[in-house]
């Protein structure tokens, strides 16, 4: 059975307008229109298409737990990873109390689409004092149907005091579908807690993929988290980080691409509740052919959060004349003794730096080439670990040599 999306919506509420001022850059009318399918047969897919995610991992096709292609022998200590389809069969209502949390507002249509519906997803705990060296894979594939399927998955990644872990998540395709996926993240991070957080989002061009983040930071914790938008027809994600302790702080960044018809939406909003935190955002949008980008950055400073310090970097490239992007930098300040500053710049590549690299006999498409792959890969300088750089690198460096993206 398939319904509309309007009518799936309904009974929350609906989705918002064009006049909610959050949603006013990316329209939901073609969207709410179509129909989707909420189950469907299980799909099997070859395990060869995840050879090169390495283990621990955990994997969902089209919003399902696929023990099958998973693979969590042998995890470090202090590392827990459990399905929340598991851990809504069991007992213990408290391994699930995070799916308590509500959601409001009316720009909240698809926090509320997943707290209806979310069957699915990880629950990851690391427990005081451990420290997680080898990376865990977050792997969601999307597979053809018989019909087009919205998924709904939710998420925690729970460090306890002083804990450490790496997460990367894969959001990938195995062929052409028109799929919704709807993803839900809750991060909770304990004092002294460090989370580095990969997100890579390759899904196919005809898929519709919702996302969010939210997490709280105790006194001491540090979240460093990097976002590629690469893939999908139309992508959202929208991350809130509230800096509850003291000395929490936050280093963020993404690479927003779009192509050919694309619409990439990222939307922060990081509150400083607590005195002398901190956050460092960089963000570099890129748009060609028809493609468009939107980036709202949020910064709030709280009455009471004295000592914080926020920066937003905007950085915007347009390779075509009928490629859009639309930047917003919001800085609010309520408390003194603050240091704070934001910027957004949208424009084309530098002529100086053209002629620099021509002047030194490198062609003009080639020099254009270095210059977008220098232009993206700035955010990576964040991350602590050298590979997941380099991996990253590589993703970004071929999916900036397709046709679709070339300067």
């Amino acid at each position: 059975m398939s319904v509309t999306l309007a009518a799936l919506s309904e009974p929350i509420g609906g989705l918002p307008g064009p006049r909610n001022e959050t949603w006013k850059y990316t329209s939901l009318r073609a969207l709410s229109a179509r129909k989707f399918a909420t189950s469907a047969t299980p799909v099997a897919i070859d395990p060869g298409a995840l050879a090169a995610i390495p283990a621990p991992r955990v994997v969902f096709v089209n919003g399902r737990f696929d023990a099958a292609l998973s693979a969590l022998d042998g995890l470090a200590p202090g590392l827990s990873v459990q399905p929340l389809s598991q851990a809504l069969a069991g007992a213990d209502s408290r391994a699930v109390n995070f799916l308590e949390r509500r959601f409001d507002r009316a720009d909240e249509a698809f926090a509320r689409l997943n707290a209806a519906h979310a069957r699915d997803g990880a629950i990851v705990r690391v427990e005081a004092d451990a420290q997680v060296a080898s990376p865990l894979h977050l792997v969601f594939v999307a597979a053809p149907a018989d019909a087009d399927l919205a998924s709904h998955a939710r998420h925690l990644i729970e460090l306890r005091e002083s804990a450490t872990l790496t997460v990367i998540e894969h959001h990938l395709t195995v062929g052409a579908h028109r799929h919704l996926g709807n993803q839900l993240v809750h991060v909770h991070l304990k004092p002294g807690s460090r989370l580095v957080h990969a997100r890579v989002q390759d899904d196919g061009a005809g898929a519709t993929l919702i996302a969010r983040t939210d997490a709280v930071l105790a006194s001491k914790a540090e979240y460093r988290r990097i976002d590629l938008e690469l893939g999908s027809g139309l992508s959202r994600h929208e991350l809130n980080v509230s800096l509850q302790g003291e000395h929490a702080r936050v280093i963020a960044g993404g690479a927003l691409l779009a192509a050919g018809r694309q619409h990439v939406d990222t939307r922060l909003g990081i509150e400083h509740v607590a005195r002398d935190t901190s956050c460092d955002l960089r963000w570099r949008g890129l748009a060609n052919g028809r493609g468009r980008v939107a980036f709202h950055g949020g910064i709030t400073i709280r009455a009471g959060a004295d000592g914080s310090d926020a920066m937003l970097s905007s950085k915007n490239l347009l390779l075509s004349d009928s490629a859009e992007i639309d930047t917003q930098p919001v800085l609010e300040i309520h408390a003194d003794e603050v240091k704070a500053a934001h910027g957004a710049t949208v424009g084309r590549l530098s002529d100086t730096a053209l002629f620099y690299l021509r002047s030194r006999g490198i062609p003009e498409d080639q020099a254009r080439a270095l210059l977008t792959l220098a232009f993206c890969k700035e955010v990576l300088a964040i991350l602590p670990d050298p590979a997941l750089v380099e991996s990253l690198s590589d993703i970004l460096e071929a999916r900036l040599s397709l046709p679709e993206l070339a300067p």
